[in-house]
């Protein structure tokens, strides 16, 4: 067994009157990301994770913000392309660990659909996915809700034998 592990970080500004998608699901709050696709920010995160761990370069590499064709794009399909190759060449999500980091809303009720739905993304059971929610104790972009990040880990696997 062959194992690889990626990191992945991202980071979105908020602004009132935008929709706020976090791990494929609209989230309710008055403030959304600023961004050239959905700006999911822990999907945009995990894709990262899954490509470094691969070391085939980032989601701006696959999926440039310069070309209009990914303009409002869901990071879902984007996420999915990436699963495609990822499968296709033999290689399984071990587990993915996610930390996001949002002053409001309190995304901590809101962990448990996070994780199922990253699960159903991923095709993995929820057991191998972990979310986590943190403020900015009100310091920095975060903490002054201007900003919404979020950060991977993701363990990939390769059975070189099946």
């Amino acid at each position: 067994m062959q194992y690889r592990i990626g990191i992945g970080h991202d980071t979105h500004q908020l602004q009132p009157g935008l929709k706020l998608i976090i791990g494929g699901l609209e989230i309710p709050h008055d403030q959304g990301c600023v961004a050239h696709s959905d700006g999911d920010v822990l999907l945009h995160a995990l894709t990262d994770a899954i490509l470094g761990a691969l070391a085939w370069g980032d989601i701006g590499e696959w999926f440039p913000d310069t070309d209009p064709a990914y303009r409002g794009a869901d990071s879902r399909v984007l996420l999915q392309q990436v699963l495609e190759r990822v499968y296709g060449e033999g290689w399984k999500i071990g587990n993915v660990d996610c930390i996001l980091f949002a002053q409001r809303p309190r995304l901590s009720p809101l962990k448990a659909s996070i994780r199922e739905s990253l699960a159903e993304i991923l095709l993995v059971p929820a057991l191998q996915v972990s979310v986590k929610a943190k403020t900015g104790e009100r310091v920095g972009p975060i903490g002054r809700e201007e900003a919404i990040s979020a950060e991977v880990v993701a363990l990939l696997q390769h059975d070189e034998h099946s």
